[in-house]
This record gives C-alpha cells, structure tokens and sequence, in this order.
C-alpha cells in the first residue's frame, strides 16, 4: 500500500466534521458525484474552494458530447475520441464513456438541467465541434453549456431535498490517511467568516478528488483563478500515481489580447467553428484547408499547431503569435442568439465579431492526465477517488476530443458513486463501526511526514512564465531543461526562506509540484504526439512511445520516480485476484533501477524509454 510521501505547513485542525464521504469540488463531477452518494444514503460533505457555482464547469461553453442524435452511435463516438487520443486512450475507458454517456446525459436533464431544443420538434439541438464527424454537442443558452449545467446541480444540492452538506470557500490541504494507509478524510483551510473557520478537518472513510485543473500553472489559461492544481499536488504528498501530465491542451482559439496578456482568458467556443466560422491568417487565407481531412474542425491540437506553424511562416515574434477567426457571415441575429456569451466578451474587449475579424491564438485550456484511476474512479491509493479533470482515466490519451470532458465527469462520478456506496454497504454488512475511519491526525501538524518548504506568493508568477516559456505549446530538450533549472532555484530559495502558510503559499507550492511533475514527463516523452510537441522530436514514435508516463514522489518528496506502461492500457490500481491483461506500470523484470539525476526528468536514450526512472533536483526540498 503507497505511503505517505510529503505534507504542507499548517496549523492543526481547529475542527472536525464527520462524514461517510467527502466530494472535494463542486463541478459536473463532484456535485453528480455528490448527488448520487447522498441519494444511495450516504453522510456526505462537499467542500468546495469557492462558491458551489464558481469552478471550471461554469465556464464550459460548447457543450457535452454524446450520441443522441438520428445516425450517431456510440462506436462512432468511440472512433472520433480515438482518433483525437492519438493512439493513447484506453479504449475500455473510451468504450464505457461512450456506452453509458447517453443514459447519463438524460438523468442530467431529469436533475433539471435545460438544454437547447428544436421549436418545432422538441429534440435536442445538436452541434459539431473538432474532431468529431458528426453533430452531437448538446448545448444550453446558445453558448452557456456549463453555466446550465452548474445551476441544475446546485439547485438540485441546495433544494433541501438531499442530505448532501456543503463547506464553501475551502482551499483543501492533505489527506488524512488510517494506520494502514487508507484515506481516512482531508484537511483544509476555510477562508472568512462563516460555521467554519481556518484549518480544520473532514473525517470520511472516502475521499473524492473532483478539483478540476491546473491551467493557472501558465501564464494564459482558460483557467479560471482557482485551478491552481491542488487535487493533482494532494494526490502525489499522498502518494498516488499521476500520468499523462506531459499531454497539456492548449485550445487553438481564445481570444488573443496580446503578448502580455496573463490569467483567465476569454474562450471562443469550438462551437463557433463548429457552426461555419473560418481559420484565417491576416492575409485572409484559410491555411488549415489542406492540413487536416476536417480542416478547421481538426482535434484541438492539430488546430493549434496549425496556428503556431502559420505564425512562424510569416515570422511572428515568440509571444506574438495568432491568427483570426471570421464568422462575419453569421450576422448579427445569429450571433446574438446563438453565442451572446462569447459576443459580450468579445465586446468587452473592443472587438465586434459581427464585423471584425476576431484575433485568437492557442492558451492552456485542459490537462488530459491527472491522477490514476481505473473504471470505478479508484486511485492507488485505498479510499481516494478521482474524477474530471483532475483524473486520469484514459479516456482521453494524448488529447481530448472536444466536449468529453463534462461527459466523463458526468459517467466517472456515477461509477465512483456506485462504487462508495457498495464498499459502504460491505462495510456495515462486515459489522464495521458504523463506516467512519480510524482514527487519524493532520499530516501537516503531526510532524510525521517531510513537510514541504513553502514559496512565497510572488513565486507564482515566476513558475508561470517559466512554464509557458519552457512547457508550452512548443517544446524541447533545450527549453524543458531550462524550465526544470528555474523550477529548482525557485525551490532552493524557498528552502532557504520559506513563506509562512497561507492560501497563497500554499496554492504556489502546489503548482510549483504540479509543474515539476509535468516537465519531468514532458521531458521523458522522445516524441510529438497529441498535444505535447517536441520540436527536437517532430515525429510520432509508436515503437517506442505508444505507452503512458506514470509518476510518483520519493524521498518526501524531493525526487519524482518517472516510469512506463507497457502498453497504452493502465496496470490496476487495486490488487487483482487474477493475473492483469497490464503488467504494472514499471520497468521490465530484468531492468536496473536508475540512479538519482540532477534534472526533474533526465531522459533516456532514444529508443530505450521504458522502465523505472528517479530524478532528483540537487537540493529541492
């Protein structure tokens, strides 16, 4: 069972809440899950870092993909993810997304959320966006998917007609963990005035990571401010299995506000695209024609490099780089029934699509990895739980295919739900006492486990500029090299002068090990493939690189042991009574351990990328 590895300063919990399960965030996938616990009879608290309303999901515009429409199929939505996922999806994960998506979508409608229907014949209207070959992006209020969702789920939490309690305003620490290693609830800091205040604790034998992303690790992000990557950094002090976190989605079009622009950016839907809008350079000309069999409707990372590779023909500085969309066409009256959302927006910013080009280059929009689960949301850790983006399920490889996204938070958090609630069950069957964990103390006060320097706040800015210079949407040995140098001196002075706790600390040192970790992977990973593009690596490896990146801290944290599947199918994150289809994520048998290195992500020679790896930087704390 996976130990401990590593814990943040904090005061001990000053008090305590007992539950059956605790849902860390309030998404589509920590309120279904949430939901869906509550409704099978379980105690169960929602601790979310801002208002219920107020994370990643609210900011969806598209929509959710699902086959609902005449001529779709499943299979075919199976084949368009697997297309997008560049050769690394799961296809048992794709193949349950896809299968159970559908039913899911309509018991999301039957919580109340509304999406737009045909006048006439009262069906869903369905829209394409990239990659997929046919129309099945359900959408609401024209542009405001995820705000639709957001509110159905809230009010379904909030009507008094479930049990499910809520701790708003909470920025989550550690995991508390039993004896024997299984997680036994979390700490976390409650910011302001309210029932609760400062550091406490929630006690629950079932720990739901569903915090959504990292994006604020860079510079420019669809992000919104409170994606600072905290589940991921949890889950590894914990000491679960991360992958995939090399595979960064940049989306090809937000809104380009200049080379200076930082923080949350306005997002111009897929949708947009999707409904007959056109890529065009400053010429006019639409140079994804002839790039792709779906032009400009190509997954997201074709898209994306086609930017980049445009700009650099007609030789944009580094920073400058974007191009236009032009959807003059559409008109005003379409424009503002269909996408007021991005039309404001846009406006707000002294642009008028309906009559302007709108300029947009490529931003950090979705980590496609996370921490490791299998089909039912169990990490590598007893008792923790994952699901949304802050998962890595393997439903999405090396990119994800548009608008999958709230369909796995929607089919995982279900599966994670049935699954809580039948250990539940077992439990009290077993003559358990009452379900609740044994007892167990904050990792951060205990004095227990490695405690993690903490950088002061101003380093934050510092980690994301590094980040987008080094780990962008270009990549290279050269550039990731230098990004992990940066990242260690940014650890070195925090040794040397740490910051004291507090929600900004502690949000800058969970993505400064967020970022550690990503850089590590992406320079492990010989390859372009997905979303991560190596410059010094242009071509996609098969033979070599068809596999996942899987991590995890050593030594309290001050080196990342960096490692390979065989195969693009995960090894099981529970013990299994019959040998695996997957040997686990390792070297092969005859392999040697690596000796400890100075760099995040020392890589292996060309063509040699399987096995154990330990990177250790030379004084990180």
């Amino acid at each position: 069972m996976p130990s401990a590895r590593a814990a943040l300063p904090a005061p001990a919990p000053g008090w305590r809440i007992d539950a059956d399960v605790v849902v860390v965030g309030s998404g589509v996938a920590g309120l279904t899950a949430a939901l869906r616990c509550a409704a099978a009879g379980l105690d169960t608290v929602v601790v979310t870092k801002a208002r219920l309303d107020d994370g990643s999901t609210r900011w969806a515009q598209g929509g959710i993909a699902a086959a609902l429409g005449e001529g779709d199929s499943p299979g075919q939505h199976l084949d368009d993810t697997l297309v997008a996922g560049a050769g690394l999806c799961d296809e048992e994960a794709v193949r349950l997304l896809v299968t159970e998506g559908p039913a899911a979508v309509r018991r999301l409608i039957s919580t109340g959320a509304q999406f737009d229907t045909d006048a006439t014949t009262g069906r869903i209207e369905l829209t394409r966006e990239g990659g997929h070959h046919r129309r099945r992006i359900a959408h609401a209020g024209g542009d405001a998917t995820g705000a639709e969702i957001s509110r159905a789920l809230v009010e379904a939490v909030r009507d008094g007609r479930t049990s499910v309690r809520t701790v708003e305003n909470a920025l989550v620490l550690d995991l508390l963990r039993t004896p024997d290693g299984a997680a036994a609830g979390v700490t976390l800091h409650v910011m302001g005035e309210g029932q609760h205040d400062g550091v406490g604790a929630v006690h629950a034998p079932a720990v739901v990571l569903a915090t959504g992303g990292m994006g604020q690790v860079f510079s420019a992000t669809t992000n919104p401010p409170v994606s600072t990557g905290d589940g991921v950094a949890l889950a590894l002090r914990a000491g679960a299995e991360v992958s995939d976190l090399e595979f960064v989605q940049f989306h090809p079009t937000v809104l380009y506000l200049g080379p200076d622009a930082e923080g949350q950016q306005p997002l111009i839907s897929e949708a947009v695209r999707g409904e007959g809008a056109h890529l065009v350079d400053a010429g006019g000309v639409r140079f994804m024609t002839g790039r792709h069999e779906l032009g400009e409707l190509a997954p997201r990372d074709v898209v994306a490099k086609g930017i980049m590779r445009r700009a650099a023909e007609q030789g944009a500085e580094p920073g400058t780089e974007h191009m236009f969309l032009d959807a003059r066409h559409f008109g005003a009256a379409m424009w503002e029934s269909r996408f007021p959302t991005i039309l404001d927006a846009c406006r707000g910013h002294g642009i008028d699509p309906v009559t302007q080009l709108v300029p947009v280059a490529p931003a950090a929009h979705y980590a496609s990895g996370g921490v490791r689960t299998d089909l039912h949301g169990r990490t590598t850790v007893p008792g923790l739980y994952a699901c949304g983006e802050v998962a890595c399920t393997g439903v999405h490889g090396a990119n994800r295919l548009a608008s999958n996204s709230l369909l796995e938070g929607l089919v995982f958090a279900e599966r994670i739900a049935e699954t809580v609630a039948a250990a539940a069950d077992g439990s009290a069957r077993d003559g358990a006492a009452d379900g609740r964990p044994l007892p167990a103390e904050s990792p951060g006060a205990t004095g227990h486990l490695p405690v993690t320097p903490l950088l002061l706040p101003e380093a934050r800015r510092v980690i994301q500029r590094v980040m987008t210079a080094g780990a962008g949407v270009l990549r290279s040995e050269v550039s990731l090299t230098e990004a992990a140098a940066q990242l260690d001196a940014v650890a070195d002075e925090a040794a040397g002068k740490p910051a004291a706790p507090g929600v900004e600390s502690w949000e800058t040192a969970n993505l400064h090990l967020v970022a550690r970790v990503l850089v590590a992977a992406a320079l492990r990973r010989h390859e372009t493939r997905g979303c991560h593009w190596r410059e010094d690596h242009p071509g996609r490896d098969d033979a070599s690189w068809a596999r996942h990146l899987v991590v995890e801290l050593r030594e309290g944290g001050r080196s990342l042991d960096v490692r390979t599947t065989r195969t693009t199918s995960f090894p099981p994150t529970v013990p299994q009574s019959r040998p695996s289809r997957e040997r686990p994520a390792d070297r092969p048998p005859d392999a040697q351990h690596v000796k400890p290195v100075h760099h995040p992500a020392q890589p292996t020679r060309p063509g040699q990328p399987h096995g154990r790896h330990t990177a250790r930087p030379p004084s990180h704390p």
